[in-house]
């Protein structure tokens, strides 16, 4: 079945890629189960995962309305729903009226803080797709946006945060933005030809090798400053360790003039990190 024959529903999701919701959601749940050494219970943890999906699914479908004119004149992403008519601005309007309600409430249900800092992920989200017409730094906005995952869910959950807090952030900030450097490779000619900004088009391809290097080792880093400041356990030490190799793994799968692993890199071992070190986390405080 074709795009844009499918049900509407899946149209959505294609459209926001909510399969890559696992990027950011295991984040926020480490920034709760952080906040509190332990399990924050489930309700807080129900909201905080109806919070992240409402927020992504906004981000995501704002991105797809603001970029619809470029994305129909670039080969690699004319074929998605806005640029190929498989879905309307108005439509997707609506899905960012929905998503921004449904993350709304969800707000509303957790600590008193969050409800007056809410704005400031929606205006992250509104401002990332023009940057790339304005800087090369646009890939350090992205993975701000996503960075204030686990620092949302610990505001969320505790009402305050501690200086380990924006560790794990400034940890996730880095991971994002080092692989959507490799992302920028997929559109370097194109935004070259159209005058778009990126790490690519500022340094050129070896540039965003050595730049993912520096950003992931600095994910790394930061991850072990929080874990000694919050004197974590060994588990959390082994989620680390499995980080850092699975962030070398991914640099061995791409290497300047050969991205045919590419899609490997960037969808599937992030994926996999993201939900792993997770785990270990969570085992570290509820073990």
């Amino acid at each position: 079945m074709s795009t844009a024959t499918a049900p509407l529903p899946r149209r959505f999701a294609s459209l926001v890629r909510i399969e890559h919701t696992v990027f950011a959601l295991p984040f926020a749940y480490v920034g709760a189960l952080l906040a509190v050494d332990g399990w924050p219970g489930a309700p807080d943890m129900l909201w905080v995962t109806v919070a992240m999906v409402g927020a992504r699914t906004l981000a995501m479908a704002v991105n797809r309305l603001v970029d619809a004119e470029l994305d129909a004149r670039n080969p690699r992403t004319a074929g998605r729903e806005l640029p190929s008519g498989a879905l309307t601005r108005s439509q997707v309007l609506g899905l960012c009226a929905g998503a921004f309600i449904v993350y709304l409430v969800a707000v509303l249900q957790l600590a008193p803080i969050v409800r007056w800092l809410w704005p400031i992920p929606v205006v992250m989200f509104v401002v990332y797709p023009y940057l790339k017409r304005l800087t090369w730094l646009c890939h350090l906005w992205l993975g701000a946006c996503l960075g204030l995952a686990p620092v949302g869910a610990w505001l969320a959950i505790t009402g305050s945060t501690v200086w380990e807090t924006w560790s794990v952030g400034l940890a996730v900030l880095f991971w994002v933005a080092g692989f959507d450097l490799f992302y920028s490779l997929y559109d370097l000619e194109h935004d070259r030809a159209v005058g778009l900004h990126s790490w690519a088009t500022r340094f050129g391809e070896h540039g965003v090798f050595r730049g993912a290097r520096t950003f992931h080792l600095l994910t790394v880093g930061f991850l072990v400053l929080a874990g000694l400041g919050l004197g974590c356990g060994l588990f959390y030490w082994l989620g680390i360790l499995a980080v850092a190799l699975l962030l070398a793994y991914e640099h061995s799968l791409v290497r300047p003039g050969d991205l045919r692993r590419l899609d490997a890199a960037f969808f599937t071992v992030n994926g996999v990190m993201s939900v792993v070190f997770c785990v270990f986390v969570a085992l570290d405080v509820l073990v």
